[in-house]
């Protein structure tokens, strides 16, 4: 079983920046894509940002330009390193890992428990 950590949420004025972690941790064998999601109330998860096991990386349209995301494969970390931020950007956010195992299994996708990011105006 793999467990998402996630840390680095909380409350910050307009304009302000936080940055997210996620760690994996358990049985783990090969950890390969990795993300953000947020969700925001009434709303549907959206992708904030995702990372690849070799860095190749993309971004939804509300975190273009403002958001980085970054991973540290020794560490199973990822980072989530947000700017500029605005109010819209309430939301709950997941971290998000396709990870296997056992080298014998396709990877599976886990969620983190979410982080709760507020941006007041």
């Amino acid at each position: 079983q793999v467990q998402l950590v996630e840390s680095g949420g909380g409350l910050v004025q307009a304009g302000g920046s936080l940055r997210l972690s996620c760690a994996a941790s358990g049985s783990i064998f090969s950890v390969n894509a990795m993300g953000w999601y947020r969700q925001a109330p009434g709303m549907q998860r959206e992708l904030v940002a995702r990372i690849s096991s070799g860095g190749g990386t993309n971004y939804g349209d509300s975190a273009k330009g403002r958001f980085t995301i970054s991973r540290d494969n020794a560490k199973n970390t990822v980072y989530l390193q947000m700017n500029s931020l605005k109010p819209e950007d309430t939301a709950v956010y997941y971290c998000y890992a396709a990870a296997s195992a056992l080298p014998t299994l396709g990877p599976q996708g886990y969620w983190g428990q979410g982080t709760q990011v507020t941006v007041s105006s």
